[in-house]
């Protein structure tokens, strides 16, 4: 259940024909009063006598008790009361409680006897409006200080009594929802999403891997967005604001948003923490107290991939053993790597990276303040994304965005185990949501490079499959026979082939793969173990053909060394997917 205290007003009347009118697409249907102040305010939707100037003369009232120059400019208070879309249809008279319930929780009408006048108004079956006057019998003004916050907290306690939808608790970090009227207006242009949301989108994506304020806006200029910024007389810049081109006002004028107004972390000062690498963390990227080496230039987008799920791992280190401080920044480097990868992926994973991207956008802002500089490595990923461009959907682009998204999952899921320790409940559920889409992105993403691989060990010798067989049984007894029924298995077998081939100890290298994560609950123990291997070995994501070729589609890529980087140990639960 959702509450939504709306910004005060000054017509009464204006709000009344609104509420009992058709509303903007005649969704209104039989409007009605459900409860009042005094459970006898006439009812203009029921009453053919009465009148929505009987009402709004009723409910002003009290207005006449101060002088005129007392009276407050802005008098009319609006709450609306939204079930969620799975919840049973409620009567008028649960409504009329709820309503009751609300205006004592926020101050409106406490239950003192000279409370604010009110009104519920139902023209749905999900939802009511309230609308009251400012001003209380006795002439003061009431109390509603937070009523957001207490409204919130009242809504929790009515989900469990009826038995409805229990919404997560938030923190007051959630980015504005766009405005029902911004919804609307949307909806007549036949735009996807409201502009703020289609403008929060874009400048994310500006923000992922940019290293100054030039390449900021530059990219934002890029996207096709209408810049505004505001600079001090000293010629400093302070802030900015964002329009899109054709989203217009009634006077035929760009709609322009501030990025504060966007998401809290969107304002310009906040982005330029981003930027800035405090001098114990130039060293210590990781949080390892080792100097950061220098990176080789990104070459293609296959690289880029490949180094973003080194990166990714170090996160997932992080994530699970450093303080809170380093954990948030991680978090919020996370963001940035998601919207890179949806940016630059091919087609047939971009629908579901992008919600995964949007979605996971709730979950790297909470109240623990990010220690910004120990999240380089991550924001140099998102760079390396973006300026190498976009992938290709096969071959080694594609089998390495298939691998990157696999550590991806592991990060979600690491940041929603995080969230919920620290009972983070929206910000959890976001992260959890964003791993299901991941989930998605990968088995479109995998499909191919796993096929080739399952090919390849398909064509295996007897006396080869039957090795890695043996392997499998020596290393994971209690999993072996799991594993060889999987559809996945063929590509594992090759996969330890590889390894051996490559000049590794294939044994050692599964005992490492399997420590880092328990594999008891994955759907797909094959495929897990088939990225952790040839990433770990530094094998090709998807290995030429047996002519010495390239597989169809894919670039050749020469990596560096492997890293020797231990694994995160915690966030055990992280294996459940595919």
């Amino acid at each position: 259940m959702i509450p939504r205290i709306h910004q005060q007003g000054s017509n009464t009347l204006g709000l009344l024909h609104y509420l009992y009118g058709k509303g903007t697409h005649e969704e209104h249907i039989d409007p009605h009063l459900v409860a009042s102040f005094d459970n006898m305010a006439p009812d203009p939707g029921r009453d053919p006598s009465a009148t929505k100037r009987d009402l709004q003369h009723l409910l002003d009232q009290p207005l006449s008790l101060l002088d005129a120059d007392r009276r407050p400019d802005q008098h009319v208070w609006h709450c609306s009361v939204r079930a969620a879309p799975d919840d049973p249809i409620l009567s008028d008279e649960q409504w009329g409680d709820i309503a009751r319930r609300m205006v004592a929780a926020t101050g409106i009408d406490p239950g003192d006897g000279a409370g604010c006048r009110w009104a519920a108004v139902r023209h749905a079956d999900d939802h009511i409006h309230i609308i009251a006057t400012l001003v209380r019998e006795d002439g003061r003004r009431p109390d509603h200080h937070r009523s957001g916050k207490r409204a919130q907290a009242e809504c929790r306690l009515l989900e469990k009594e009826l038995g409805l939808h229990q919404v997560a608790s938030g923190d007051g970090t959630a980015a504005k929802r766009a405005t029902s009227a911004e919804r609307h207006k949307a909806e007549r242009e036949g735009r996807e999403r409201p502009a703020r949301e289609e403008l929060r989108e874009t400048v994310r994506r500006a923000v992922a891997g940019a290293t100054s304020e030039e390449e900021f806006f530059d990219r934002l200029a890029a996207a096709g967005l209408l810049i505004r910024k505001r600079i001090a007389p000293s010629g400093d810049l302070l802030g900015y604001k964002v329009a899109l081109a054709d989203d217009r006002n009634k006077d035929d004028e760009p709609v322009f948003y501030a990025g504060s107004t966007l998401a809290p972390d969107l304002s310009l000062p906040r982005i330029r923490e981003r930027w800035t690498l405090p001098a114990e963390a130039a060293t210590s990227a990781d949080g390892s107290g080792l100097e950061q080496p220098t990176l080789p230039p990104v070459t293609g987008p296959a690289f880029a991939r490949r180094r973003a799920t080194a990166a990714t791992w170090q996160a997932l280190l992080i994530i699970d053993h450093g303080d809170d401080g380093t954990a948030a920044a991680q978090i919020a480097a996370a963001g940035e790597v998601l919207d890179a990868l949806a940016k630059t992926s091919a087609a047939h994973t971009h629908a579901e990276l992008r919600k995964a991207a949007f979605v996971f956008e709730r979950a790297s802002r909470s109240h623990v303040k990010a220690v910004r500089g120990h999240d380089r490595a991550l924001r140099q990923a998102a760079r390396d994304l973006i300026h190498s461009g976009p992938a290709l959907g096969r071959g080694e682009d594609g089998a390495t965005t298939a691998m990157l998204i696999d550590m991806a999952f592991f990060l979600a899921i690491a940041t929603a185990n995080w969230h919920a320790k620290r009972h983070h409940s929206q910000q959890a559920a976001a992260a959890r949501q964003a791993a299901e889409h991941l989930r998605a992105a990968y088995q479109a993403a995998a499909a191919h490079p796993m096929a080739i691989l399952g090919q390849r060990g398909h064509r295996l010798a007897p006396r080869v499959r039957q090795r890695q067989a043996d392997l499998l049984h020596e290393v994971l007894p209690e999993l072996a026979e799991r594993i060889r029924t999987e559809p996945g298995w063929p590509a594992l077998a090759a996969t330890l082939d590889d390894v051996q081939r490559a000049g590794h100890d294939p044994a050692a290298l599964l005992a490492e793969a399997t420590r880092r994560r328990e594999l008891g609950t994955a759907t797909s123990v094959s495929d897990v173990l088939v990225w952790r291997l040839r990433r770990s070995a530094h094998l090709p994501a998807l290995p030429e053909s047996p002519h010495g070729t390239p597989t169809r589609g894919s670039r050749r890529t020469v990596y560096p060394a492997p890293s020797t980087q231990p694994a995160p140990s915690s966030a055990n639960d992280s294996s459940r997917r595919r």
